[in-house]
Protein backbone atom coordinates (compact mmCIF):
# COMPACT_ATOMS: atom_id res chain seq x y z
CA UNK A 1 0.00 0.00 0.00
CA UNK A 2 1.43 3.82 -0.68
CA UNK A 3 1.57 6.20 1.56
CA UNK A 4 -0.59 9.42 1.44
CA UNK A 5 0.91 12.39 0.26
CA UNK A 6 1.17 15.67 1.91
CA UNK A 7 2.37 18.89 0.49
CA UNK A 8 3.30 21.70 3.20
CA UNK A 9 2.44 24.65 1.62
CA UNK A 10 3.46 27.95 2.12
CA UNK A 11 4.14 31.89 0.18
CA UNK A 12 8.00 31.46 -0.41
CA UNK A 13 8.36 27.61 0.39
CA UNK A 14 11.78 29.33 2.06
CA UNK A 15 11.55 28.60 5.78
CA UNK A 16 8.26 27.35 7.47
CA UNK A 17 7.40 25.07 4.84
CA UNK A 18 10.82 23.38 4.46
CA UNK A 19 11.02 23.21 8.40
CA UNK A 20 7.90 21.64 8.64
CA UNK A 21 8.61 19.19 5.62
CA UNK A 22 11.76 17.88 7.38
CA UNK A 23 10.29 17.60 10.53
CA UNK A 24 7.51 15.98 9.68
CA UNK A 25 9.64 13.35 7.30
CA UNK A 26 11.63 13.03 10.10
CA UNK A 27 9.04 11.74 12.84
CA UNK A 28 6.81 10.16 10.14
CA UNK A 29 8.39 9.31 7.10
CA UNK A 30 7.36 6.12 7.65
CA UNK A 31 3.52 7.37 7.46
CA UNK A 32 3.71 9.51 4.64
CA UNK A 33 5.27 10.89 1.24
CA UNK A 34 5.85 14.65 2.36
CA UNK A 35 7.06 17.87 -0.22
CA UNK A 36 6.37 20.93 0.55
CA UNK A 37 5.75 23.90 -1.85
CA UNK A 38 4.96 27.39 -2.70
CA UNK A 39 2.59 29.58 -4.04
CA UNK A 40 4.83 32.45 -4.71
CA UNK A 41 8.02 30.58 -4.40
CA UNK A 42 11.51 32.46 -3.55
CA UNK A 43 13.83 30.13 -5.17
CA UNK A 44 15.41 29.65 -2.30
CA UNK A 45 15.79 28.04 1.28
CA UNK A 46 16.54 30.21 3.94
CA UNK A 47 19.92 29.21 5.64
CA UNK A 48 18.75 29.95 8.82
CA UNK A 49 15.87 27.33 8.55
CA UNK A 50 18.77 25.02 7.13
CA UNK A 51 20.67 25.65 10.52
CA UNK A 52 17.90 25.57 13.06
CA UNK A 53 17.17 22.16 11.55
CA UNK A 54 20.50 20.77 11.84
CA UNK A 55 20.39 21.94 15.42
CA UNK A 56 17.43 19.22 15.98
CA UNK A 57 19.53 16.58 13.39
CA UNK A 58 17.41 17.28 10.55
CA UNK A 59 19.46 17.92 7.32
CA UNK A 60 17.48 20.01 4.80
CA UNK A 61 20.39 21.41 2.73
CA UNK A 62 19.27 20.02 -0.28
CA UNK A 63 15.66 21.28 -0.32
CA UNK A 64 15.23 23.41 -3.15
CA UNK A 65 12.11 26.03 -3.53
CA UNK A 66 9.44 24.74 -5.66
CA UNK A 67 5.76 26.19 -7.23
CA UNK A 68 2.82 24.68 -6.29
CA UNK A 69 1.95 23.89 -10.26
CA UNK A 70 4.73 20.79 -9.57
CA UNK A 71 1.88 18.82 -7.42
CA UNK A 72 -1.11 19.62 -8.73
CA UNK A 73 -1.58 16.35 -10.47
CA UNK A 74 0.46 14.57 -8.33
CA UNK A 75 -1.80 13.05 -6.32
CA UNK A 76 -1.67 14.62 -3.22
CA UNK A 77 -4.00 13.20 -0.34
CA UNK A 78 -3.47 15.83 2.09
CA UNK A 79 -2.29 19.82 1.85
CA UNK A 80 -1.55 21.76 4.89
CA UNK A 81 -1.03 25.48 4.94
CA UNK A 82 1.20 27.12 7.64
CA UNK A 83 0.28 30.85 6.37
CA UNK A 84 -1.87 32.87 6.15
CA UNK A 85 -1.62 33.88 2.79
CA UNK A 86 -0.74 30.37 1.27
CA UNK A 87 -3.99 29.26 2.95
CA UNK A 88 -6.16 32.28 0.83
CA UNK A 89 -4.47 31.38 -2.35
CA UNK A 90 -4.24 27.51 -2.47
CA UNK A 91 -6.15 26.24 -5.29
CA UNK A 92 -8.29 23.46 -5.55
CA UNK A 93 -6.57 20.15 -5.98
CA UNK A 94 -8.15 17.11 -8.10
CA UNK A 95 -9.52 14.28 -6.24
CA UNK A 96 -10.47 13.86 -2.37
CA UNK A 97 -7.38 16.42 -0.51
CA UNK A 98 -8.24 16.90 2.89
CA UNK A 99 -6.84 20.34 3.99
CA UNK A 100 -5.62 21.32 7.58
CA UNK A 101 -4.17 25.21 7.96
CA UNK A 102 -1.52 25.59 10.83
CA UNK A 103 -0.55 29.26 10.39
CA UNK A 104 2.92 30.18 11.75
CA UNK A 105 4.74 33.49 12.06
CA UNK A 106 6.97 34.27 8.92
CA UNK A 107 10.84 34.16 11.26
CA UNK A 108 12.53 36.18 9.54
CA UNK A 109 9.73 38.72 10.41
CA UNK A 110 9.31 37.44 13.56
CA UNK A 111 11.60 38.40 15.55
CA UNK A 112 11.26 39.51 19.49
CA UNK A 113 12.57 42.11 21.59
CA UNK A 114 15.80 40.54 22.72
CA UNK A 115 15.67 37.85 20.62
CA UNK A 116 18.24 37.13 17.67
CA UNK A 117 16.61 36.15 13.99
CA UNK A 118 18.28 32.55 14.74
CA UNK A 119 16.09 32.58 17.93
CA UNK A 120 13.43 33.19 16.27
CA UNK A 121 13.88 30.76 13.73
CA UNK A 122 14.44 28.40 16.63
CA UNK A 123 11.26 29.28 18.20
CA UNK A 124 9.08 28.84 15.35
CA UNK A 125 10.79 25.53 14.82
CA UNK A 126 9.97 24.12 17.99
CA UNK A 127 6.44 25.76 17.32
CA UNK A 128 5.91 23.69 14.35
CA UNK A 129 7.63 20.48 15.78
CA UNK A 130 4.85 20.39 18.18
CA UNK A 131 1.96 20.72 16.26
CA UNK A 132 3.15 18.53 13.11
CA UNK A 133 4.44 15.79 16.37
CA UNK A 134 0.91 15.75 17.13
CA UNK A 135 -0.36 15.37 13.82
CA UNK A 136 1.97 12.71 13.14
CA UNK A 137 0.56 10.77 16.44
CA UNK A 138 -2.62 11.33 16.19
CA UNK A 139 -2.34 9.72 12.83
CA UNK A 140 -0.01 6.84 14.26
CA UNK A 141 -2.78 6.22 16.72
CA UNK A 142 -5.96 6.04 14.45
CA UNK A 143 -4.16 3.53 12.26
CA UNK A 144 -3.18 1.65 15.21
CA UNK A 145 -6.90 1.36 16.33
CA UNK A 146 -8.07 1.04 12.77
CA UNK A 147 -6.62 -2.44 12.48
Amino acid sequence: MSKPKVLILCTGNSCRSHMAEGILRHIAGDLFEVFSAGSKPAGYVHPLAIEALGEIGIDISAHTSKPLALFMEAGIDTVITVCANADQDCPLFPGQVTRYHWGFEDPPKAVRPGESELDAFRRIRDEIRNVFSAYASGYRQALATSR
